[in-house]
């Protein structure tokens, strides 16, 4: 098929040739192929300055992030049989990793389908179409689905916040099949009920599923605070595992009385207690009020979505890190991430050190944590490599 040409300036190949799938606006020759000439999310062939074919892509020429690359084929169509061979390709690497068909599919660029997102829940799917390049090619993806997996439902969670830099709308509602509003899985033995419909992004957080294996080792017999728990992730496993009170707090009622259903669905509802506060309010009153806890997670939503908020977002890192740190008892654990994708882990390091500068405790990081292999880091895109934690051990006194 033949896709209008897109063609780059002089030297602007330069990122394409060493792997990445990006091409920013003012990369862009606009005089031999001015950006007014193109449709929202078309197919487009990308071309250097001579005119070397980098392959095919697609374009939202009112967007700074204008071209995603995904293929560098310029032969090879972007059709169902494009998206099933990609599909194939991160099944057969799932498979390898995960002995029960419950994770990430398709982790957007991380799997080399820029602007997608495909959660596995068994037989139902949840898709996540992030630009309009892929809002344009949903019944492609809809229909390599149905075709490889045979699925009974498939759920577009239309609803990230880059679908509005996209200038698309948010929507939620049925692509394929039947879909229920919520859905049953198993995380290291721990039952969740997961509300697919009216959950945060995708319904479940796949990718913090390996850190939380390390629960068992720090929870036994401990008082837990789970920070911003959504539907109890890591503080319903905490009382599975063992310990003998859990608190989780959040903003959403909703979620909490999801934590509350998950907590019955195991058993350990007289454990897990639940609150609903905004965490930058209650953290400070909890340390006057001279609480203590011997296990604290902090995982809380990004706090940095820019670049120009990153002053302000480690302040509040810092915040929430020393209020943690002071409501620890001797030795406790911290078990401290952030999805900030504009924060690295060695700036996530320094804010721990300083939130404890601050807290006047001391203590010893004994884990490094980073997101699931479901959740595959592409070597040229920094911004695929999100998440980032650390267990510390605090030291007496």
């Amino acid at each position: 098929m033949t896709y209008a040409t897109l063609q780059l300036k002089k030297h602007e190949d330069r990122r394409l040739q060493r792997g990445h799938l990006w091409i920013f606006s003012n990369e862009i020759d606009v005089q031999k192929t001015p950006l007014k000439s193109f449709q929202t999310g078309e197919l487009v062939h990308i071309e250097s300055a001579d005119q070397q074919s980098l392959g095919i892509g697609y374009i939202n020429p009112n967007t700074l992030l204008c071209a995603r690359l995904l293929t560098r084929h310029r032969d090879e169509p972007i059709d169902v049989e494009f998206f099933k061979r990609r599909f194939s390709q991160a099944l057969r690497l799932r498979e390898r990793l995960f002995h029960q068909p419950y994770y990430r599919l398709i982790y957007s660029e991380g799997d080399d389908l820029p602007g997608l997102v495909v959660d596995r829940y068994g037989e139902i799917f949840v898709v996540q179409l992030n630009t309009a390049g892929m809002e344009n090619l949903k019944s492609l993806v809809i229909d390599a689905l149905v075709q490889l997996f045979s699925p009974a439902g498939i759920l577009y969670r239309n609803t990230s916040s880059g679908r509005q830099l996209e200038s698309l709308p948010s929507y939620v509602e049925v692509a394929y099949g039947t879909v229920p509003q919520a859905i049953t899985l198993a995380e290291h033995q721990v039952q969740f009920e997961i509300p697919l419909w009216a959950g945060q992004k995708t319904g479940w957080f796949y990718d913090q599923c390996s850190n939380r294996s390390r629960l068992p080792a720090y929870v036994n017999k401990a008082r837990v605070l789970d920070i911003c728990s959504y539907i109890g992730a890591w503080g319903v496993a905490a009382a599975y595992q063992g310990a003998k009170a859990v608190l989780c707090v959040d903003s959403s009622a909703e979620a909490l009385n999801h934590v509350q259903h998950n907590a019955a669905l195991n058993r350990v509802e007289s454990t897990v207690k639940t609150q609903r506060a905004d965490v930058f309010d209650l953290l400070p009153e909890l340390v006057l009020q001279k609480e203590q806890f011997d296990v604290i997670v902090l995982d809380p939503p990004a706090l940095i979505k820019r670049k120009k908020d990153l002053k302000a977002g480690m302040q509040a890192y810092i915040k929430l890190n020393k209020c943690a740190l002071q409501l620890l008892s001797p030795q406790g654990i911290l078990i401290s991430t952030s999805c900030s994708m504009q924060i690295t882990r060695d700036i996530f390091f320094s804010v721990l050190h300083e939130a404890g500068v601050k807290a006047k405790r001391s203590f010893k990081v004994i884990e490094q944590l980073q997101q699931a292999p479901d959740h595959p880091i592409h070597p040229a895109i920094v911004e695929t490599n999100y998440l980032k934690g650390y267990i510390c051990a605090c030291n007496e006194g």
